[in-house]
């Protein structure tokens, strides 16, 4: 969320405009303030803050147009910090988090990416509820907000993206449900009476928050800074194929499945216009989607509407694009600063002020802000106690233990045997470094251990070199040392891959290869050691480790990505079988040919007209390093269907007045899709059907084992996914045991594309179902 260089100081002047001092430290404090209709909280959420809104001059609402939201005095209300961050645990990357006084840590979560790797519905709820419950716990020790900006989810399209990082990863469904999943268990949606429901008429803009989730960055933004190109200029030229079966899924399902309280339009145009200046989209999101909640920009994404992209001629013109397209507030003071003249000079109305006030004040009524004193409202017993608890950190360490993948496990070299392992070596930059494990957007971490502390507590015999001085590995100039303590040991362990010097925010990687001479540092100690080598990686981004993955001298490959807090541990469990490692691949590991693609390129299917391979594993048709979904076990599973139909009939879908339509348009022989907009309303329930079947751990370990059922679709129409994925589960399953498992597949959801108008079609003829090796083959006939 950094701003553009060239806007920083536009904070400044904010500063002098709120600087009033103030005593008031929540709003409708007694007694003198407690008595506007904005302060009853009987009434409904739309009263109230219609009641407040009519009671601000404009200058009073227009100080309400930034992050800094400005004090009104007169009507005892404080200033307001909207921006606030969550992404994987409390972060003071916004102005929001202070660890400046009591509370100086909270608990860091695995990066997303990894906690995506577990494919856990669950976890990802729980990792949800544990950051809010100390959201709301530093709210109340004065050092945090109630407004959050999480979670990110775009979907990972290129491997050199810098904030990979902090998505669920490539694919829509997976992004959709962890956005889903993480916004339910942070915001706590809580009812109002079903009296006041039916009394005002109101539904979900009455739901009580506990926190406010955000859905960013909205839309097709997937780019830093890669060739002439930065996230502040970059026009995102996407088809409505794409739109509508890749970039805009997951933000759909945030708000209409999440009930996400919040949307943040992104930086980049789209198809030549600013997203914070697209109302097509924005209002989709609140007409269509249903959203109900406040609009922000990126900070300083209206500013770059006129300063970076020249979209519009002037300033004014610019705060009039975003407001009139559904923006309600900007990240930064360019409305503050540009709003009168707008409205001077006729460019947006003071009516449409009032109606983005209208959306923000509903938040933060739904919040409890004016409530009155939050000392004795409904989490007002949540303290510092809440915060790194012992069950918060334990969450951590399963989110790590999870979201952990095995990438390669020659002749069971893992796990290691405690009491056969006298002594350890482990090296590379990473391995004793504490500051990068937890990734972008990482706050204060609760503790702060390293791989090399952690190994410690199971060998205690463990040497440690770096080998490299940093990730970017210039210099061999400590192989040698390294070298030295590899030859000693009885199993060495080389840390390689990236951190945050090579991908974050404002930066995207060049190459897929591992940084500098890294590599030659990992062969260096494989050719040396007297057993084969455990590579562990590090980092959000795919990384081309073909020398690895195929160089006998190194046993076996771990991706651990940003791990959080607890990820020593992590890791030190898995390497000795106290925990069997069961996440998979979020997204393709591509290899470094792939950098010859340009990361501007939008398009997600594959064109072999012009040599272009495609992206993420339902459309790339290029070579790979690792698939998507890719992860060992200590353990093996086997499948088997217990039931799955073989043919559903769609002819009851389309009512009976449209059915010599079809065959006339299309004629009878040659119908080879329904679009969903053909179809009866509400007619898909009807033809959701279970797919069932039993899971089996043949081995000798306990284990948990990520199932991913997908569909493969007949080539009825151009772009048509290589596969997609329909359906996973996470599930446990001792040694010698089964246990049988359901999918609920909805046709028109899970065995439908975009056409190449953006147009959802249920291809009609022979679906495959995939499950592992296992093949189902399903005709859908009209």
């Amino acid at each position: 969320m950094n701003l553009p260089l060239t806007l920083i100081t536009s904070l400044l002047f904010f500063t002098s405009a709120i600087a009033e001092t103030e005593t008031t430290k929540f709003p409708c404090q007694p007694p003198h303030h407690s008595s506007y209709p904005f302060c009853d909280a009987s009434l409904s959420t739309a009263h109230r803050a219609q009641s407040l809104v009519s009671l601000l001059t404009l200058p009073e609402k227009i100080g309400q147009l930034s992050n800094t939201a400005a004090s009104v005095p007169r009507l005892g209300i404080p200033p307001y910090e909207w921006w606030s961050e969550s992404l994987h645990g409390l972060a003071d990357n916004g102005p929001g988090v202070s660890f400046v006084g009591p509370i100086s840590s909270a608990t860091s979560f695995p990066q997303v990416i990894v906690s995506a790797a577990s494919f856990n519905r669950t976890l990802w709820r729980e990792i949800g509820s544990a950051v809010a419950v100390e959201g709301r716990a530093m709210y109340n020790g004065g050092q945090a907000g109630l407004t959050y900006w999480a979670p990110n989810i775009n979907v990972f399209r290129d491997p050199r993206w810098g904030r990979g990082q902090e998505t669920p990863g490539e694919d829509p469904k997976v992004v959709s449900e962890y956005g889903v999943e993480f916004v339910r268990g942070f915001q706590e949606i809580k009812k109002k009476s079903k009296v006041l429901n039916n009394r005002f008429g109101d539904d979900d803009g009455d739901e009580k928050l506990m926190l406010s989730a955000c859905c960013k960055h909205f839309t097709a933004y997937d780019l830093e800074k890669w060739g002439n190109f930065t996230r502040y200029d970059f026009n995102a030229v996407v088809t409505d194929q794409d739109m509508e079966d890749t970039y805009q899924p997951p933000f759909e399902s945030c708000i209409r499945d999440g009930k996400a309280s919040c949307l943040m339009c992104s930086y980049n145009a789209v198809n030549g216009v600013p997203a914070c200046a697209r109302e097509d989209l924005l209002q989709k999101a609140r007409v269509e989607w249903g959203f109900k909640g406040y609009i922000t920009s990126d900070c300083d994404a209206v500013a770059t509407i006129f300063e970076y992209q020249g979209y519009t001629n002037s300033a004014e013109e610019a705060v009039a694009d975003a407001i009139k397209a559904g923006v309600d507030i900007n990240c930064g003071t360019y409305m503050v600063r540009h709003t009168q003249s707008a409205i001077d000079k006729g460019k947006v109305s003071e009516e449409q002020i009032d109606r983005a006030l209208l959306n923000l004040f509903a938040v933060q009524l739904r919040l409890g802000l004016f409530d009155g004193n939050p000392k004795e409202g409904h989490y007002a017993t949540l303290g510092s106690n809440d915060i790194c608890s012992s069950t918060h950190r334990e969450l951590a360490l399963e989110a790590a233990r999870q979201g952990i993948v095995l990438l390669k496990n020659d002749h069971k070299l893992l796990p290691l045997k405690k009491n056969h392992v006298s002594s350890l070596a482990i090296i590379g930059p990473m391995a004793n470094n504490i500051s990068n494990m937890g990734g972008t957007y990482t706050g204060k971490p609760c503790q702060r251990k390293t791989l090399f502390t952690e190994l410690l507590e199971y060998v205690k015999k463990t040497s440690y070199a770096s080998g490299c001085s940093d990730v970017a590995c210039d210099s061999a100039t400590g192989f040698g040392e390294a070298v030295a303590i590899a030859k000693g040991a009885d199993f060495v362990i080389v840390v390689a891959g990236l951190d945050l010097t090579q991908e974050t925010e404002d930066k995207d990687r060049v190459s897929l290869s591992l940084p500098g001479k890294q590599r030659d540092l990992v062969s260096s100690i494989a050719a040396v050691s007297k057993k084969p080598v455990i590579l562990v990686l590090t980092g959000g981004g795919p990384v081309d480790v073909t020398f690895a993955k195929t160089d006998p001298r190194i046993g076996s490959i771990i991706w651990i990505g940003y791990p959080g807090e607890t990820g020593g541990r992590a890791l030190a469990e898995i390497l000795f079988g106290d925990f069997n490692p069961g996440g998979r691949l979020p997204m393709t590991w591509y290899p470094q040919s792939f950098t010859e693609v340009a990361m501007s390129d939008m398009h997600m299917r594959a064109d072999s007209s012009r040599g272009y391979p495609g992206r993420t594993y339902r459309f790339y048709t290029g070579p790979q390093v690792y698939k998507f979904g890719t992860g060992l076990s200590y353990t093996n599973f086997d499948y088997k269907i217990i039931s799955a139909p073989t043919r559903l009939g769609l002819s009851e879908l389309v009512p009976q007045s449209s059915h010599k339509k079809l065959l006339l348009q299309k004629g009878e022989d040659q119908l080879r899709y329904l679009q969903l907009d053909d179809l009866e309303v509400n007619s898909c329930e009807s033809l959701r059907f279970d797919v069932r079947f039993s899971v089996s751990n043949t081995g000798e370990m306990d284990g948990s084992h990520v199932l991913m059922l997908y569909s493969r679709m007949p080539q009825v129409l151009s772009g048509v996914p290589e596969k997609q994925l329909i359906g996973f589960e996470r599930v446990h399953v001792r040694s010698s045991e089964m246990v049988d498992a359901v999918f609920v597949i909805d046709p028109c959801k899970h065995l439908s594309v975009a056409n190449d108008v953006g147009k959802r079609v249920i291809p009609l003829g022979a679906h495959v179902l995939l499950l592992g090796d296992l093949q189902h083959s399903l005709s859908l006939e009209f």
